[in-house]
């Protein structure tokens, strides 16, 4: 009996994998993460900013996910019209591993007075292997199990237009256009992995000097038209200064969590985060939660010399 519920959970993971539903991340700090989601968003803020998070899904549940992310964006209007990023992100549930990297680009829109529309695109690939090493009993093997570990990598492409006002932000997008089908030839013949196309809409909304503090709201909707879900987060910043200093909130996600978020900035243009999801759905009684780390930086490049002609007589 003990052994049954031990694998429960890891072949609820299996099948999940194996389907089309929701095969990309999934991250409380969403909010942090809109450049790999919707490239629209790419270099529309000031500066150089790297953003870094580690999720641990479903604590001490066996094979449950583990993702972790690497973004890197600039706004390079000084130089052309536009910001460039790079997006890297690894994913580990049960016997799979997918890996995805992108290179993306924003063109800026300026909308009169209301705010600025970025229209982006990124180019990468994906990358999903499986190393299946099933438990015994090994006999009466499902044929529709993988029996053996295979790899492969294809085109991957994201488009995303994303609006920034001054207090708020909108966008929508959509991830894994190409939907490629990754296959490869192994001893038990040819596995294969296809991608699924993903739609997400984003949305946020800021209140400054609310109870001596700032306060925002932040949803997210995802689907790839099978499944459907949605997070929605609401933060207080504590500001000293005129600078947001730290930050509390909740998070809701649709039949899955509700999360604790915290943050804290420890030096200037800096932030460091934590959030843990409290289990809701099926895994609740298995699951010790997630946990999820952030840590985000950004650059500013100095404004460029102001320069004066003058002259020649006077040189």
């Amino acid at each position: 009996m003990l052994l049954k519920l031990r694998l429960l959970p890891l072949a609820l993971l299996i099948v999940a994998s194996s389907a089309f539903a929701q095969q990309d991340k999934l991250l409380t700090h969403f909010f942090y993460d809109k450049m790999s989601l919707n490239p629209g968003e790419t270099g529309l803020d000031d500066g150089i900013c790297a953003t870094t998070i580690y999720r641990n899904q479903w604590d001490k549940v066996n094979g449950a996910p583990n993702s972790a992310v690497l973004n890197v964006e600039a706004n390079m209007n000084r130089f052309f019209p536009g910001g460039v990023g790079i997006s890297f992100y690894h994913d580990a549930i049960g016997f799979s591993r997918q890996n995805n990297l992108l290179l993306n680009y924003s063109y800026p829109i300026q909308i009169g007075n209301a705010g600025r529309l970025g229209l982006g695109f990124g180019v990468g690939m994906m990358n999903y292997g499986m190393n299946p090493l099933w438990v015994p009993p090994q006999t009466l093997i499902d044929p529709t199990l993988p029996v053996a570990g295979f790899g492969a990598t294809s085109l991957d492409l994201n488009f995303g237009a994303y609006f920034k006002g001054k207090n708020y932000y909108a966008g929508v997008s959509s991830t894994h256009l190409s939907e490629s089908l990754l296959q490869s030839s192994t001893i038990a013949g040819t596995q294969s992995y296809q991608s699924a196309r993903h739609y997400y809409l984003m949305g946020g909304y800021k209140m400054n000097n609310i109870a001596g503090g700032n306060i925002d709201a932040n949803v997210l909707v995802r689907t790839d038209l099978v499944k459907f879900s949605a997070d929605i987060n609401t933060r207080y910043f504590y500001v000293k200064n005129n600078k947001e200093i730290a930050y509390g909130g909740l998070t809701f996600r649709t039949s899955d969590a509700v999360a604790v978020v915290l943050g804290y900035s420890p030096m200037e243009n800096m932030t460091v985060g934590y959030s843990y999801d409290i289990t809701v759905n099926k895994l609740a009684s298995i699951s010790r939660g997630s946990h999820e780390l952030l840590v985000k930086y950004c650059y500013y490049l100095p404004p460029p010399p102001v320069t004066k002609a003058r002259h020649p007589r006077w040189l």
